[in-house]
């Protein structure tokens, strides 16, 4: 070999550990970004708590659906409720670890489990494993708009009035069918709290089958319109007040509310 080819040899190995270093910066890049957007959302969210004089949840049960595993530890850290379990279909690397290392400074008991929402047969089995009928609250933060179960809907959107569906359906926004949604997840909680973030510049694209996509403003009304009549609505965030005040003025109230947004939280429970 010689010297030339030594050096390339060399060289291209250099690249090869800078390369290897840059993916491991930004998978720590990544963590770090989790760690610091679970922060910020509950701020946004914790006001849909109904917290006791020493504004602690204690004796409280929480399920989260669709967990990033960073929320939980937040809340178990400052409202310390009795547990708290996590669910998704794709949970995060780290989330073992940080579920055991919990138990050594949060007085909560966090628990994470591998189980889809639409999953009931496991989600029963994991109720019956933590001794639980119904919790308290059942957040669903980030998630709401990928528990869409309807047919596609994007050929009803003027920019997308072409549309046609594909069979991988990777193309497609599905309707969500807020009665079915909403009546499962308060047969799993007393409450339900939900927050939802939008980013223009970023595509939101579910995992399985295109069922992703964030709520249009007609959605969102047509959401609350359908729910407001059977259930107790709120809004927390962008301004907090009963949604039935706002439905029962002129349609522009909803819309200047809905406009103000980049981020949205509400709760909804029986009347």
């Amino acid at each position: 070999m010689t010297k030339k080819d030594d050096l390339e040899k060399r060289l291209l190995k250099r690249l090869d550990e800078l390369d290897n270093c840059k993916d491991e910066v930004n998978s720590y890049k990544d963590d770090l970004d989790s760690w610091t957007d679970s922060l910020g959302e509950l701020a946004e969210i914790e006001d849909a708590f109904p917290v006791d004089e020493r504004s602690k949840l204690r004796g409280k049960t929480i399920l989260d659906v669709g967990t990033d595993c960073v929320k939980p530890l937040y809340i178990a850290l400052k409202f310390e409720p009795c547990k708290i379990i996590g669910i998704d279909d794709d949970l995060p690397v780290f989330a073992s670890d940080l579920e055991l290392q919990s138990k050594l400074f949060a007085k909560t008991k966090i628990s994470f489990y591998g189980c889809n929402f639409f999953d009931k047969e496991t989600l029963k089995k994991i109720l019956e494993e933590e001794e639980i009928k119904k919790f308290d609250f059942v957040l669903v933060s980030k998630t709401l708009h990928h528990l869409r179960t309807g047919e596609c809907v994007l050929h009803e959107r003027k920019e997308h009035k072409n549309h046609k569906c594909r069979d991988d359906e990777k193309c497609c926004i599905y309707k969500f069918e807020e009665q079915e949604i909403f009546k499962r997840l308060l047969e799993l909680g007393k409450r339900v709290i939900v927050y939802e973030w939008f980013c223009p510049c970023d595509e939101d694209v579910d995992k399985v089958r295109g069922r992703g996509g964030y709520f249009t403003t007609t959605e969102w009304k047509e959401i609350f319109g359908n729910l407001s009549p059977q259930y107790k609505v709120k809004l927390v965030r962008p301004q907090r007040c009963d949604l039935d005040r706002i439905l029962g003025k002129k349609k522009e109230e909803l819309d200047k509310v809905l406009r103000q947004v980049d981020c949205i939280c509400f709760y909804v429970q029986a009347k």
